[in-house]
């Protein structure tokens, strides 16, 4: 029987050798109803302490079931603190903007309502539930919280005084984009605007905090999710973990 675990699970759990563990109604039916695991089969489980472990299927059901650690396949392996703010957008660019996130190494996804934002309604649960289809599909250990939304003044006022923030500014549309490696290590957050981008009095206040950097991303206007992508990209070659 081939021993290699093709699938890999998030588990609400504790993960070590010897562990059981018992997965979700619908992680059973995924495994023993869709996948057609059979007792003995192997899946790979992390739950963002642990790092990764293989799991060998002790009880093959599919509206129970209980898997047993055998090893440790990956250690935990932490992304760099780097927070991404972002307004929220339509449904599916949202979900896409979460999911790459959560690939690309961001710690904690952080949804913000600013003057121009077009949609105010979004599921915390829902967004989360992508962070953790991302993890599970790219082969990560860890799984970046989605905050609930918030209102930008709100967060900028809260803001932690040991944090810079990247502020992808549109009115610089055209200028080369920014070579970040010349700005200081530690924590991070990239913010990306609304459909419309941000207002004069928002662009205003950005500029004017200390802890602020305003950047371009180069010679035409992006959008939202793909801004996202191309910001968190720039940060992660120059600061983060790419390097």
């Amino acid at each position: 029987m081939d021993k290699t675990a093709k699938i890999r699970l998030y588990v609400d759990a504790e993960l070590g050798a010897g562990q059981p563990v018992a997965v979700t109604k619908d992680q059973a039916h995924y495994l023993f109803g869709v996948m057609r695991l059979k007792t003995g089969a192997m899946v790979a489980l992390f739950n963002g302490r642990d790092g990764e472990w293989q799991a060998e299927v002790i009880v093959a059901n599919k509206r129970n079931a209980v898997l047993e650690c055998r090893s440790q396949s990956k250690p935990l392996q932490m992304p760099p603190d780097l927070w991404l703010l972002f307004a929220p957008i339509k449904k599916a660019r949202t979900d896409f903007i979460v999911e790459k996130a959560a690939e690309m190494g961001a710690a904690r996804i952080c949804p913000v309502v600013t003057d121009f934002t077009q949609s105010e309604r979004m599921r915390q649960d829902r967004l989360q539930a992508h962070a953790v289809e991302a993890a599970e599909q790219c082969g990560g250990t860890y799984v970046p919280e989605v905050a609930d939304l918030m209102r930008l003044d709100k967060v900028l006022a809260d803001w932690p005084a040991d944090r810079q923030l990247l502020f992808c500014d549109e009115t610089r549309v055209g200028e080369p984009a920014a070579d970040l490696a010349s700005l200081p290590t530690g924590p991070w957050a990239i913010l990306i605007g609304p459909e419309g981008g941000f207002s004069p009095s928002e662009v205003a206040h950005l500029r004017g905090l200390a802890f602020t950097h305003s950047i371009s991303l180069g010679p035409r206007i992006l959008r939202a999710d793909t801004a996202a992508v191309a910001a968190l990209a720039l940060w992660q070659r120059a600061l983060g973990d790419w390097t």
